[in-house]
């Protein structure tokens, strides 16, 4: 085994040890491939209001200008699947719904501080200095195309990243460092004639297989858009009153997704499954309390009250 395959073996390893399910690595380079779909989505105003998409498209498509003399991404996943626990959210439809994700502790921290602990690990590997940075989310960085580069898994029909074992219910992070490593292959696309989440999509967001308009999502609705929904979309808005799980919900390969692992992202039941008059009666001091150090906190009180309200309306509550 060479210096740089036993490196390989042993940040992967590593990544295990950390409660990453999947660790891949892929050459560092500009995404040739995605650049011209970025700027057609771009261009056709598919982003929304969600105007920081604008910005960085060089470094969007090129990490080697995130980290300069940057050699490798290094992509890893953390499911927060909760099977029985998903499996009865879903099953309510008479109370507003929160997105599964968003119901534990807040990924962008939880993810840090296993990447950092992983830098860490990899400098002690180099044994010296070694020039990285982490991410999650939280940059401009095309994470799901890196994690397929990487053999995490394939880009579905509804635009998220799929793997056999852990369908999609995870969160991706990603290390780009100047260290060498073996990298991996992406593998192949498992969505087959699957169209179960293109037909259940309520506001046609995905529009076509494998193309997503944001500015249609309901996601996009209830988290980043700062003005008043559209009344036109709040009847297929539904239940939902901050994200949306549908095409997760209908997609084959999370009803038999593995379970994740992580504490920290286990669902808090202060906040899981409320009935409607619990939200409407909601406080901002008790916001505060209840979505601090939450990825829920992103819609702000006035946006979870503008969504409550549109939820309780289609809930006829």
């Amino acid at each position: 085994m060479t210096h740089i395959e036993q490196r390989t073996h042993q940040l992967r390893e590593f990544a295990s040890e950390l409660g990453f399910q999947v660790c891949g690595f892929s050459k560092a380079r500009r995404l040739i491939e995605e650049e011209s779909r970025l700027e057609s989505w771009l261009r056709d105003g598919m982003h929304g209001e969600m105007s920081y998409m604008e910005r960085n498209f060089d470094k969007r498509l090129d990490p080697t200008l995130l980290v300069p003399g940057a050699r490798s991404v290094v992509s890893v996943m953390c499911s927060y699947n909760q099977p029985e626990l998903f499996r009865q959210t879903a099953a309510r439809d008479d109370v507003p719904r929160i997105s599964n994700y968003a119901l534990g502790e807040d990924y962008h921290v939880v993810l840090k501080d296993k990447l950092y602990a992983l830098f860490s690990y990899a400098e002690e590997l180099a044994g010296a200095t070694i020039n990285g940075r982490v991410f999650t989310d939280s940059a401009p960085v095309l994470d799901k195309a890196w994690a397929r580069l990487g053999g995490l898994g394939w880009i579905g029909k509804n635009s998220n990243l799929l793997n056999k074992r852990y369908g999609s219910l995870f969160f991706i992070g990603e290390m780009i460092t100047d260290l060498e490593f073996v990298y991996d292959q992406p593998v192949a696309d498992h969505c087959g004639s699957c169209t179960r989440c293109i037909d259940a999509c309520p506001t046609g967001a995905i529009y076509e297989p494998y193309k997503v308009d944001g500015s249609r999502c309901i996601s996009y609705f209830t988290i980043e858009l700062r003005k008043e929904i559209p009344e036109e979309y709040h009847a297929a808005i539904g239940q939902w009153m901050y994200g949306c799980d549908i095409c997760q919900d209908v997609c084959p390969w999370n009803r038999k997704a593995a379970p994740g692992t992580e504490e920290r992202l286990r669902a808090d039941p202060e906040i899981t499954m409320k009935e409607t008059h619990f939200w409407e009666e909601l406080n901002l001091n008790e916001y505060r309390r209840l979505f601090k150090g939450k990825a829920g906190k992103r819609a702000k009180f006035e946006g979870i009250k503008r969504n409550v309200r549109i939820a309780a309306k289609n809930l006829g509550q």
